[in-house]
């Protein structure tokens, strides 16, 4: 397709040469045109070249300082650079568009930080199954057990639900604790009985997607039963330990309920335990010979079965320490001109890991890098709007907090949106693009491009051709694969927008040897290759910008 400025161009250049003159008759002269009208400037080239490596070490040797405390969500270190950041918006002359905030480049919201407290357990009858030893907890949220809990346990077999195939048919289970089984139903020949159509094989062993359908029924709580003894279990937790102790945030407002059985993030609202054999078994009323007896019926039905069990009444408490805390998502807004009324979003989240063991985690490319991209391109959009050439959608630049402890500011930003999702045409996300990852010569010159094609046909092709016609990198689509192992598509911002059904792509350089680690400092940041990255978002956020249809939702791949 013809992009906007080449159109401009060819109607600009559309001068033709001035008629002859009219000669005396018999003598023949030599007729001169006019000089062509010169072609018009590729502008989508003369403002990216403002994207340049020296402005992008400035401004991370702020956001990455040492001063900056790590920028973990709610604490000084973030909001010392929450004012750095709205500073910048406001000297470039972006607006600030958070109606009724006390500064209008901030948006301001709570999040629940708990964090763990000894003392839990899990009792039924006179049997007591301590926390951290036979269960633990699997999720950034309060418990619902904050005091001693009597429960009424529901068994829904293995958890899942396709097509007629459920487990859930029948069974009340709102505001209730289900216990469920881990894998997947099979046949008596160990065949799994739910296809992947179209997903990936081992879709339902995912202890997180039935958390999700579970909160999808209502459920308050959902008990995984592994098949691991007790004493497994047991070593498991205890080499886990530090990590389950380690501080939990959750979003107490999270706006409109989205069921998602796709994601590989930890489902809010609802908690989320997995337990020993010996404990599951006690929950669901169950021996093993009974569990095995159940399997197999189901298995030779092909279908759910009643259990020939009952659930006992428990008894659950789990405290924890809780305390609320305000972060804020920094905003920036440039206005469009004739299709003002449809927003482009470019984001990158500002948040890191904070000060751990009195060492600070400055996080120069998680997601420093990514941050002064999205200011470097804010820069250059607003230079050209004083120039005469703004962009015809408006276009608002995002920095995320809290995506760290669980994309908790592009949820809450997706859920409470200052413009409307309805005219918001796409994201394009930057976290990570400042290094060479592990899989990669540092010598190439590339990019890993995430999701371009999951919703919008025409956005992936908009991404190729800008690359192809300005900046040459090479692009890189392993981690857009379907059952991609380490599940990127699902780790960043751009996920909360795309699975609101608004086109994304995500542009990252992947994990290396210093992610979430105190060594991902400013030193180690290759400029001039993220100055190219952050060029190409440019060149496809101002083919987006300007084109003169909005980008078809066309696709839906997983």
């Amino acid at each position: 397709m013809l992009k906007t400025y080449a159109l401009a161009a060819l109607l600009l250049a559309g001068a033709l040469p001035a008629a002859a003159q009219t000669a005396p008759t018999k003598i023949k002269v030599k007729t001169k045109g006019a000089p062509a009208t010169p072609a018009a400037p590729d502008l989508s080239q003369t403002y990216a070249a403002l994207i340049q490596p020296a402005d992008l070490r400035a401004h991370l040797m702020v956001v990455a300082s040492d001063a900056m405390q790590g920028r973990e969500a709610g604490q000084p270190g973030q909001k010392l650079a929450a004012e750095y950041l709205q500073k910048q918006f406001a000297e470039l002359g972006l607006q600030g568009p958070v109606a009724g905030s006390d500064n209008p480049y901030l948006q301001h919201f709570q999040l629940t930080h708990s964090l763990y407290a000894p003392g839990g357990f899990l009792k039924i009858g006179a049997q007591r199954y301590d926390y951290l030893s036979e269960w633990f907890s699997y999720g950034p949220m309060p418990t619902p057990f904050p005091t001693e809990t009597v429960s009424q346990p529901v068994f829904a077999g293995f958890g899942v639900e396709q097509g007629a195939y459920s487990d859930y048919a029948g069974l009340d289970v709102k505001g209730k604790d289900v216990v469920v089984l881990m894998g997947e139903p099979q046949d008596e020949r160990g065949r799994k009985l739910l296809k992947p159509l179209g997903r990936k094989a081992d879709y339902w062993d995912s202890g997180l997607r039935k958390a999700a359908l579970a909160k999808a029924h209502g459920a308050r709580s959902i008990f995984l039963m592994t098949f691991a003894p007790a004493t497994v279990f047991q070593k498991q937790t205890s080499e886990l330990g530090e990590s389950l102790r380690e501080p939990a945030f959750s979003l107490p407002d999270p706006g409109p309920e989205i069921i998602d059985t796709v994601a590989e993030n930890i489902p809010p609202g609802i908690g989320v335990y997995f337990t020993s054999q010996d404990l599951g078994l006690a929950l669901a009323g169950t021996s093993m010979n009974g569990l095995i007896d159940y399997v197999r019926a189901l298995g030779r039905a092909g279908r759910p079965v009643p259990a020939g069990f009952q659930p006992p009444m428990a008894t659950i408490y789990l405290p924890q320490n809780q305390q609320p805390l305000t972060t804020e998502n920094v905003l920036g807004f440039l206005e469009g001109s004739d299709k003002k009324d449809e927003v482009l979003v470019v984001s990158a989240h500002y948040d890191h890991l904070g000060v751990k063991h009195d060492t600070i985690y400055n996080g120069a490319d998680d997601d420093g890098s990514g941050t002064v991209a999205v200011l470097a391109l804010a820069k250059a959009f607003a230079q050209a709007k004083k120039d005469g050439h703004g962009p015809r959608r408006s276009i608002l630049f995002v920095l995320m907090t809290a995506e760290e402890e669980g994309l908790f500011g592009s949820e809450y930003y997706t859920a409470h949106p200052v413009f409307p999702l309805a005219s918001t045409i796409a994201d394009l996300n930057i976290d990570m693009v400042g290094r060479t990852d592990r899989k990669h010569s540092p010598k190439r010159h590339f990019v890993c491009i995430v999701g371009s094609d999951k919703l919008s046909s025409e956005l992936h092709a908009i991404n190729e051709a800008a690359n192809r016609d300005y900046t040459h990198l090479e692009l890189d689509y392993h981690f857009n694969i379907p059952g991609e192992p380490e599940h990127i598509y699902y780790r960043s911002d751009h996920y909360n927008f795309a699975r609101r059904k608004i086109p994304v792509i995500f542009y990252t350089t992947g994990e290396h040897a210093d992610y979430h680690k105190a060594t991902d400092d400013v030193e180690k940041i290759e400029f001039d290759k993220l100055a190219e990255r952050a060029q190409l978002v440019f060149h496809t956020a101002w083919a987006l910008a300007n084109r003169e249809l909005r980008i078809v939702v066309d696709s839906n791949k997983p």
